[in-house]
């Protein structure tokens, strides 16, 4: 019998994070629920988890801390290998370039960029030891079209896009795939204050903002047995914006 995979969401207590929780349970996952400093919110997602009859437990550390990730990944290693890992975790401060200050460029790229690298690092061995694994990295369309205000989120993102690539081809020999998820307009918090629904109907042809659910159903996907032949590849979620 196959041992139950366990995966590790970022920014888990999110909304979009949330749904790929619910996600990952349901396909049959254990499912560690990340937060950066609100380990209640992770825990309200893990419980909901739990009372639907799925594994789930919450945990709290920051991604740019590359000394608390270790710890925090070294407790759960201990445990067994983690096989499936999404970098959900991600900031915007939006400002015109022109008038942004270099230490809010480094928070947006501290959380994507050097996140990704400070929580998957680690687990990449385990990972490959068991000759099987998925690492999903959730991007956005910004990183593909540009967008005004956002630089340092499109840089970030974009970022990711050309390290998930690589690190694809790296582990591909070990039953390893590594994709990119890039949302456009999602319902939830962070597109509410920057997308009035006047805006939507402009700038997304399907209409509508997607939803956290749908986002999630992609991921949960590339996460499976089924997707074992899609490997580096960034796949846009976006009502045909791009």
């Amino acid at each position: 019998m196959q041992k139950q995979r366990r995966a590790l969401v970022t920014g888990g207590s999110g909304d979009i994070g949330g749904a790929i929780c619910v996600a990952l349970a349901a396909a049959g996952m254990e499912v560690i629920v990340h937060a950066n400093g609100n380990l209640a919110r992770a825990q309200t997602v893990a419980d909901a988890i739990t009372a639907a009859g799925g594994q789930a437990q919450a945990l709290a550390f920051d991604v740019t801390d590359a000394q608390a990730c270790d710890q925090a990944l070294a407790a759960l290693l201990e445990h067994g290998p983690v096989q499936v890992v999404v970098n959900n975790a991600g900031i915007h401060d939006d400002a015109p370039m022109a008038g942004l200050d270099a230490a809010r460029w480094g928070r947006v790229i501290d959380v994507s960029l050097n996140g990704f690298f400070n929580v998957t690092q680690p687990l990449l061995l385990p990972m490959a030891r068991t000759r099987w694994g998925r690492v999903v990295n959730i991007s956005s369309v910004a990183a593909v079209l540009g967008n005004r205000g956002q630089t340092s989120y499109a840089a970030a993102k974009a970022g990711l896009h050309g390290a998930s690539k690589s690190l694809a081809r790296e582990m591909a020999s070990r039953g390893i795939t590594v994709n990119v998820v890039a949302p456009g307009v999602i319902t939830g918090q962070m597109a509410a204050e920057a997308f009035p629904p006047e805006m939507i109907k402009q700038t997304v042809p399907a209409g509508r903002a997607g939803k956290p659910e749908e986002v999630a159903a992609l991921v949960a996907f590339l996460c499976s047995d089924a997707a074992g032949y899609i490997n580096g590849q960034v796949i846009g979620i976006n009502g045909g914006m791009a």
